[in-house]
């Protein structure tokens, strides 16, 4: 029974990252390994599982409806095994994507009890400011800022944070004058991974609107408050994210008075309600962080 486990779990990674080297890296097994497994499970099921080529592996037709009936059959067992244990000690690997600052900032430095608790755990943290392609990258939870695209995933919602605009003061003493949001069009922007877009104000009954572009644009947020640190301009953030910098003076809030509204930090499970226990583990601890900052 556990060689064909081991098969089906094998056939779902190489299936999710669409590659026998990268199921190989991640299951710690030869590419070798790893073909030989697929090609006796293929036998045992009478069909073919997977098309290779030179330059990709997909699923088939076949493989496709193995592979949606077995995987949430595969989560309920790891769910079992877990309850079973007691313990409350995870097992495996998780593999989570998250943007580079979220990670830098609120994720890493408060990860080290969750470790603790599961030693047996393998944590793999994707830092990445770009959405990837989660299911092809074998991503077990996501953490994303913003609206979410629509996706057969489900989507929970952690917290939401209060927008603001940052600048240093270095900065703000030779600037022009910022007391209302026209005033920013004769400002320094840097302009980070969200992009140029309407930014908009509101304050009582008053709401503004400023489209506004920046000289520098930086792809990774993390960047753009070093720039911003540096006194090269305003940068668009939430207030959570630069909170050691408010504290400590290097970044103050411009315009606070004006509100700009909220972002919602939500958790992407890649495989929908058959997540894995690691998984739901994870963003339970992580929510209690998140709401706390």
């Amino acid at each position: 029974m556990s060689d064909r486990l081991a098969a089906l779990r094998t056939f779902i990674r190489v299936s999710r990252l669409g590659s026998f080297s990268a199921a190989g890296r991640e299951l710690g097994a030869p590419q070798s390994s790893v073909s030989r497994t697929i090609a006796a499970l293929e036998r045992e099921m009478g069909a073919s599982l997977l098309i290779r080529t030179t330059r990709a592996v997909t699923v088939t037709d076949a493989g496709a409806e193995f592979l949606a009936r077995i995987e949430p059959i595969l989560a309920e067992l790891d769910e079992a095994e877990h309850a079973a244990r007691h313990s409350g000690e995870l097992r495996g690997a998780l593999r989570i994507a998250i943007g580079t600052s979220l990670a830098a900032r609120m994720v890493i430095p408060h990860l080290k009890p969750f470790l603790d608790r599961h030693p047996a755990l393998r944590v793999d943290l994707m830092l990445d400011d770009d959405r990837q392609d989660l299911v092809r990258e074998g991503v077990d939870v996501a953490f994303r800022f913003g609206a979410l695209s629509d996706s057969t995933a489900v989507a929970r919602k952690l917290v939401a944070w209060p927008r603001a605009l940052v600048a240093s003061p270095s900065y703000l003493a030779t600037a022009p004058p910022l007391n209302v949001p026209t005033d920013l069009a004769a400002h320094a922007v840097i302009v980070g991974p969200q992009g140029v877009g309407d930014w908009t104000f509101r304050n009582g009954g008053t709401t503004a609107s400023v489209r506004l572009d920046g000289r520098l644009r930086i792809s990774v947020l993390q960047g753009a408050y070093v720039a911003a640190v540096a006194g090269m301009g305003i940068v668009l953030t939430t207030l959570p994210a630069i909170r050691r910098e408010l504290e400590s003076g290097a970044l103050v809030q411009v315009l606070p008075e004006w509100d700009m509204g909220t972002v919602d930090v939500n958790a992407v499970f890649t495989n929908g309600r058959a997540a894995k226990p690691a998984a739901r583990a994870i963003v339970d601890y992580l929510a209690a962080v998140l709401v706390r900052a």
